[in-house]
């Protein structure tokens, strides 16, 4: 059925006119019980709230200014909509905001005096003014992070290179400390400059991206040489090109006391075998006994660089060294067999959370018997892992307090596997993306006890719309429970099932149907409808990217002019490139944008939220 855009003046879901009958009830309520009621709904109920009566805008204001902790970070705010949220606010602790649309007007409502908490995501727009400011101000913050979207120009960075330091000098007590420049390449960023100034009380420190020779500069072995914060830093994550044995060994070395070590690089090409991570490395690791998280990646997913000079004696080393891990996260270790891993396994009695990504010579051996691990693990992630079969899956049943399964990648994974996973009673969040499970898998998953709130089957291709049918439909939960589901890449599913979750999903908040070639228009029109009573559609996020079938004027859908609204709370869209480029559709994106400032459309290829992505938002292209 076509929807008709109402008039901008209509009474249909107007603001304070059509809220105005209510208004008067609420009026007879005392002020002090409205502003108890709104303050506890949350940020996006409170602004609803407040565009219905003069009464709840009075109480949302109230209640905003005296809120303890806000998160910004799920939608790009405008000047105008941060302003106006803090304003007045002078209890704010805690704040996180997405700054792709701010620039320097926002400042002064950021900068507050109050704050301990502060994490400024994709900045592009704010000159130094920001960092000097905050330096002035926030004289009390304990933690920062700065994620730099768009530095213009060397010039300009050199300036806020020098603001920042000034910041620091502002900030006595920071203990935790981020700076992130994710589109610049290693050595690009003067950090070498920075860190004389960082303050002594620094507990945690994350730096991206850094050079390997920058890195050693940074954590010298000479006790002279040391940094201020070389005695009191517990935790260090580092994005490098190379991790090296001797920058492994500066690090342990002159670091005493670190509990949490992160390492990442990406070298691009294979590394040089003379001057890579090789066992002397792991075994420089092994001598932190006190290391209770520890991260080692290299590259993404379908990099073709490993660390090819680590074997199972290095992980051998490492297991009877630093037996207080509580997190492993390995990446790119190509040439680690199962005893290199089991090792890790049992040797680490109080490991909690285990991860290894492209990992060629893993097989389902590692997790036989886990024997006392298994009570304890809560998360397993075993990314890309070719050798595994569904029997991993069935020895990770025994782990009975997981919450968290990754096998994402290991294609070889069935519906024997799901038949075992279906009984862990915690389990909450499960990425089977590119296994060969069928509908019967999934029947078995919704006929199971398992609480999931994210479910990921995307690249599934053997599902189809019955399998939707018996997941959501079955003498389970999960249709209770379900938060965040994506099937993109399914070349069957069509809007039969997209139909089935909108009826059945109670709480669906992040859907993903990206390169879902049979999706149409009118089963998008049913999934944006209220059917659960709230007002509004429960989905904020939803990936529409490369779902080739949606018709040129498919925008439509989500113009708040349309009558009746629908996905009204959405928060964030993917459309892909090829809606950005195409002319002729109505209403556009830039007209969408305008009509709902709070929503987010992105036409990057991103995941689902733009989630670890900076780019210029598309209201500047």
């Amino acid at each position: 059925m076509e929807k008709k855009p109402r008039a901008a003046g209509d009474d249909q879901g107007g603001g304070e006119a059509s809220g105005s009958v209510g208004g008067g009830l609420v009026d007879i309520l005392p002020e002090a019980l409205l502003v108890e009621v709104v303050g506890r709904v949350g940020l996006e109920a409170a602004c609803s709230a407040a565009a219905s009566c003069r009464a709840l805008r009075g109480a949302a204001g109230a209640a905003l200014s005296s809120v303890a902790s806000l998160d910004l970070s799920a939608f790009t705010p405008t000047n105008a909509i941060a302003n106006r949220i803090l304003a007045g606010n002078g209890r704010l602790r805690s704040l996180t905001v997405n700054c792709s649309l701010l620039n320097d007007s926002a400042v002064a409502a950021i900068a507050k005096e109050s704050l301990r908490e502060l994490s400024l995501l994709k900045c592009s727009s704010f000159s130094p003014y920001l960092f000097v400011v905050i330096g002035e101000r926030c004289t009390n913050l304990r933690s920062i992070t700065l994620e730099m979207a768009n530095l213009n120009g060397s010039e300009h960075f050199v300036i806020c290179r020098k603001s920042i330091a000034h910041m620091f000098k502002g900030c006595d007590y920071l203990e935790n400390l981020s700076l992130k420049f994710p589109l610049l390449a290693p050595g690009s960023v003067d950090f070498d400059s920075l860190v004389p100034v960082i303050p002594s009380t620094i507990k945690v420190l994350l730096l991206m991206p850094v050079a390997n020779w920058q890195a050693k500069k940074l954590f010298p072995i000479s006790p002279s040489l040391k940094t201020p914060f070389s005695d009191s830093l517990e935790s260090l994550s580092l994005v490098l090109d190379i991790i090296t044995d001797e920058l492994v060994t500066f690090i342990t070395r002159s670091l005493s006391n670190l509990l949490e070590l992160c390492l990442e690089d990406n070298p691009g090409s294979e590394a040089d075998l003379d001057n890579d991570l090789t066992n002397i490395g792991l075994q420089a690791l092994g001598l932190c006994q006190n290391l209770t998280h520890l991260s080692l990646t290299r590259g993404k997913q379908g990099c073709s660089s490993t660390f090819r000079r680590v074997n199972d004696f290095g992980l051998l080393m490492l297991a009877e060294g630093c037996k207080q891990l509580q997190t492993i996260r390995l990446g790119g270790f190509s040439k680690v067999r199962d005893a290199g891993y089991a090792a890790l396994l049992h040797s680490c009695k109080d490991l909690r959370k285990f991860e290894v990504s492209t990992a060629s010579c893993l097989s389902d051996l590692t997790c036989l018997d886990l024997d006392e691990a298994a009570t304890k693990i809560t998360e397993v992630r075993l990314l890309s892992c070719g050798l595994l079969t569904s029997e991993t899956a069935i020895s990770l049943s025994s782990c009975t307090n997981l919450e968290v399964l990754d096998l994402s990648g290991c294609r070889s994974i069935a519906d024997s596997g799901l038949s075992s996973i279906s009984q862990l009673s915690k389990l909450t969040l499960l990425d089977l993306a590119g296994a060969d499970i069928t509908d019967a898998g999934l029947s078995a998953l919704g006929n199971g006890s398992c609480p999931i709130s994210s479910l990921c089957l995307r690249s599934c291709r053997r599902i189809t719309n019955n399998g939707i049918a018996s997941l959501l439909c079955g003498s389970g939960t999960i249709n209770k429970t379900l938060v965040a589901f994506d099937i993109g890449n399914v070349p069957r599913i069509s809007g039969r099932a997209v139909t089935l979750i909108a009826k059945n999903c109670e709480r669906i908040s992040s859907l993903c149907l990206r390169n879902c070639v049979l999706i149409t228009d009118p089963c998008l029109e049913t999934l944006g409808l209220d059917r659960h009573g709230s007002g509004k559609s429960t989905l904020r996020m939803i990936d529409l990217s490369y779902c080739t079938r949606l018709s040129r004027n498919f925008l439509r859908l989500f113009d708040p002019l349309v009558d009746p609204p629908l996905f009204r709370g959405l928060r964030w869209l993917g459309v892909g490139k090829n809606v950005l480029e195409r002319r002729g559709g109505s209403p556009t994106v830039a007209e969408i944008l305008e009509r709902k400032p709070g929503l987010t459309i992105c036409g990057s290829n991103c995941e689902m939220g733009c989630r670890n992505q900076c780019h210029p938002d598309v209201r500047t292209l």
